[in-house]
């Protein structure tokens, strides 16, 4: 019964059959940014819609083209304008898809301190005219004591700065666990002895089902 299961989001969002065990916290970065002269806005996070969102109403009228459709419901709920969702929510390939049609525009990309794809420079290698801004960092929660979590546990990472941040924080990895990355460039983070399991979709309701299905 997915009652019985452990299953862990190493973050506040709520999702069914989960229990949160936050890693991160975010910091908004101030900033100075005249939006006015850009032609698109790109975003690979959420974070970065809400921090410039707390700072800045001008962004919303600027077609905005986002990595995944959670990163979408987050830019809409805003006010922002969406332009294009990405297909498959990883980095490098986002870049590939939205290259052409933002091809010799002047393109503002919205991100946070690290920085996992490569996205900046496909794009301005593809003759897009592409600036970057850092708008918000993420920083490990740390806890009063090492965490243990209990026989097989079954753990979703959704960036590179969770993983980093629980191993920070839990006490040692138990081989009785599962790790579920939820997506590609999170997975090339994983110690060697981790193998963990991606789903098809790039999106925290993928990893639960998959984690459901354990």
């Amino acid at each position: 019964m997915s009652q019985e299961k452990n299953i862990y989001i190493l973050s506040d969002k709520k999702v069914a059959n989960t229990i949160n065990l936050p890693m991160i916290e975010i910091s908004y970065l101030p900033f100075e940014i005249d939006f006015s002269q850009y032609e698109a806005l790109v975003f690979t996070s959420r974070n970065a819609i809400k921090s410039i969102n707390s700072f800045s109403d001008s962004w919303k009228k600027i077609p905005s083209y986002v990595i995944a459709p959670q990163t979408a419901k987050t830019l809409e709920k805003l006010g922002g304008t969406l332009e294009y969702v990405g297909e498959n929510g990883h980095g490098n390939d986002f870049a590939k898809e939205i290259e052409c049609q933002l091809q010799g525009k002047k393109v503002l990309y919205l991100c946070g301190k690290k920085v996992v794809s490569n996205l900046f420079g496909i794009l301005n290698d593809s003759g897009v005219l592409c600036e970057k801004e850092v708008v918000y960092e993420t920083i490990c929660k740390e806890y009063a004591q090492k965490l243990t979590l209990p026989k097989n546990s079954i753990i979703i990472f959704s960036s590179p700065s969770t993983l980093e941040c629980f191993f920070k924080n839990i006490s040692s990895w138990d081989t009785s666990y599962t790790a579920i990355s939820i997506g590609k460039t999170t997975a090339q983070y994983f110690p060697k002895n981790i193998t963990p399991l991606i789903p098809n979709q790039t999106s925290l309701d993928a990893c639960v089902e998959i984690a459901l299905g354990i």
